[in-house]
């Protein structure tokens, strides 16, 4: 792929399924290469929690777009970061309207001048098909229902291994199904098995393939 220019933006799209370590490895190439990050997942967190606090059913597609004119202020708020609410943003991101509805604040954020790192499910290939560079990164179901069991753990949260396994392999499979913008590979993007890789490992690997792809 040949060089992004100085004046095209430095797009980097970073995709993969959840607990996959794609946000961590998002913000640390952000850092790096000195760009905005956004983690559009955050996006139908808020929807998903949105609508299920104002009495709505996240399965229902008017609900669900109704909720996607939440207070930009519940962004910050802690309760999206909880296991239950990307069980419901998982729901509501089914739904083509929600997405839409969505698409252009993520796509502004993907091209404002001098580039942005994005992490989601369709990224390199809904949201910013263009970027330079592409990366999806992924992970076995236990190696990442692992990892968010002893992040639930340290949080003193109730956790049980057996049903954040089952909950994630049931959030795969409505992400990989779903009629419009399924989680899948880019083409053009490079996958990241990050399961036997430690969280610096997978920085490391992450930076160095960006880098090659921005040098083209």
């Amino acid at each position: 792929m040949s060089d992004p220019g100085p004046n095209r933006p430095r797009i980097i799209a970073v995709d993969g399924p959840t607990a996959s370590g794609k946000g961590t490895i998002a913000q640390a190439l952000a850092s790096h290469f000195g760009l905005p990050h956004l983690d559009t997942g955050l996006l139908y967190r808020a929807v998903g929690w949105h609508c299920r606090s104002r009495g709505g059913n996240p399965d229902d597609p008017a609900d669900a777009l109704a909720a996607t004119r939440f207070p930009d202020a519940l962004l910050a708020d802690p309760a999206l970061r909880r296991e239950e609410t990307g069980g419901l943003a998982s729901r509501v991101s089914l739904h083509p309207a929600v997405r839409q509805a969505l698409f252009e604040r993520q796509r502004a954020f993907a091209l404002q001048p001098g580039g942005a790192v994005l992490d989601g499910r369709d990224i390199g290939t809904v949201i910013a098909p263009e970027a330079p560079a592409k990366l999806f990164v992924t992970a076995s179901v236990a190696a990442r229902a692992q990892r968010r069991f002893l992040e639930m753990q340290a949080r003193g949260e109730p956790v049980s291994l057996a049903a954040i396994e089952a909950d994630l392999a049931e959030r795969d499979r409505r992400d990989r199904s779903r009629s419009t913008a399924p989680l899948v590979a880019a083409p053009d993007a490079v996958v990241l098995d990050t399961s036997d890789l430690s969280r610096d490992e997978a920085i490391a690997a992450a930076i160095a393939l960006v880098e090659l792809k921005l040098a083209g």
